[in-house]
C-alpha cells in the first residue's frame, strides 16, 4: 500500500508540467489532455484533471475557446498562453535539475 501511495503522490507533482507539455503545441481538447496522460502511463481520471485543467486556466497559464463539433456539443480548446510558455520553460529547466540530481543520488550510492 505504501508504493502505491507513493506512486501516486510522484505522479500528482507532476501533472501540472505534464498538461502544459501536452498543451505546448497546439490547442487541445480535454479529451486529448486525458489521453495523452493514459498514453504515458499516467494514468488519471477525468474528475482529476477538470479541476486542474480550470485553475491551470485562472493562474493565467491556459486560455481556452470554443469550438463548434460535428459530434455533439461545442468543444473546449486549450492552448499554453505567453505566460504558461514561461512557465513552462521554468519547470522544464526545474525538471532538468531534478532529473539530474537523482541520477548523481543513485550513481553516488555505490
Amino acid at each position: 500500500m505504501k508504493l502505491e501511495n507513493t506512486k501516486a503522490q510522484m505522479r500528482k507533482g507532476v501533472l501540472e508540467y505534464c498538461i502544459l507539455l501536452v498543451c505546448k503545441d497546439q490547442p487541445v481538447y480535454a479529451v486529448n489532455v486525458i489521453s495523452g496522460l493514459r498514453d504515458a502511463n499516467l494514468i488519471v481520471v477525468e474528475g482529476t484533471i477538470y479541476p486542474l485543467l480550470t485553475r491551470l486556466k485562472n493562474d493565467g497559464l491556459l486560455s481556452y475557446r470554443w469550438e463548434e463539433s460535428t459530434q455533439g456539443p461545442p468543444r473546449k480548446y486549450y492552448e499554453l498562453t505567453e505566460k504558461g510558455m514561461v512557465f513552462l520553460a521554468e519547470l522544464e529547466e526545474s525538471w532538468g535539475e531534478l532529473v539530474s540530481a537523482v541520477t548523481r543520488v543513485k550513481a553516488n550510492r555505490a
